[in-house]
């Protein structure tokens, strides 16, 4: 089977998403290098975070209402005593509060707080559609977003670094969980306000970032593959 040939087919793919790049840039790069009709992905990632995207083509399109429905793993960093729009640095500061009286048992026990079964409202800069639009177009345009909350569950939220302002983290969550919405909400509980500064996802399901390629160089040696046959 030729690699052509092979991709049309059906592969799932384990790309390290780069930053500042949309899934669906992802998507539309690997579209126009593998010459594929049928590609897609499992689960969005915000353009400033990186880390594990599901890439699959051809007959394996199928699975990803399987693969989207999985848990996922995140490491990254939150920033308390200023906020944001978006929850995270897609948009600039617009609030900042002393943050110099949190002791590191509050932020201990505010992350505990937020384990289990929580209610939580997706950002308004998110894909979630709203009358039809995506409620991201409806927040930059300055429109009013109204959202529902939903349900997730927050398997574990463990911080693995306090250096404040600044607060490491990794969580285990299942589909749907906002992890910059886990960052308001981090800041609000503890009365000081927070944004989400950096994240990366770390897992799918069984699918780990330790087996998964940089785009770049998964194309770089798709392209030397192919002109060698």
């Amino acid at each position: 089977m030729t690699t052509l040939s092979k991709y049309e087919e059906g592969q799932l793919l384990l790309i390290d998403k780069p930053f500042e790049w949309t899934s669906f840039d992802v998507v539309k790069k690997l579209r126009s290098v593998l010459r594929v009709k049928k590609i897609g992905h499992a689960g969005t990632l915000d353009p400033l975070a990186t880390g594990l995207l599901l890439i699959a083509t051809g007959k394996f399109t199928k699975k990803l209402q399987f693969l989207q429905a999985e848990d996922k793993e995140y490491e990254g960093v939150i920033e308390v005593g200023k906020t944001t729009p978006s929850y995270d640095l897609e948009t600039a500061f617009d609030t900042e509060s002393k943050w110099e009286h949190i002791s590191d048992e509050d932020l201990l026990g505010t992350a505990h707080r937020m384990t289990g079964m929580i209610e939580q409202y997706p950002p308004a800069h998110s894909a979630v559609k709203v009358g039809g639009q995506r409620a991201y177009k409806r927040a930059r345009a300055n429109q009013e977003v109204v959202l529902k909350p939903r349900d997730v569950m927050i398997h574990r939220f463990e911080l693995t670094r306090i250096a404040k302002p600044e607060v490491s983290f990794q969580i285990h969550c299942s589909k749907g969980t906002y992890i910059r919405s886990m960052a308001n909400d981090f800041g609000r509980h503890l009365g000081t306000g927070a944004y989400l500064k950096s994240l990366r996802r770390t897992a799918i399901g069984d699918y780990r970032i330790s087996d998964a390629r940089a785009l770049q160089d998964f194309i770089a040696d798709y392209q030397k593959e192919h002109a060698s046959h």
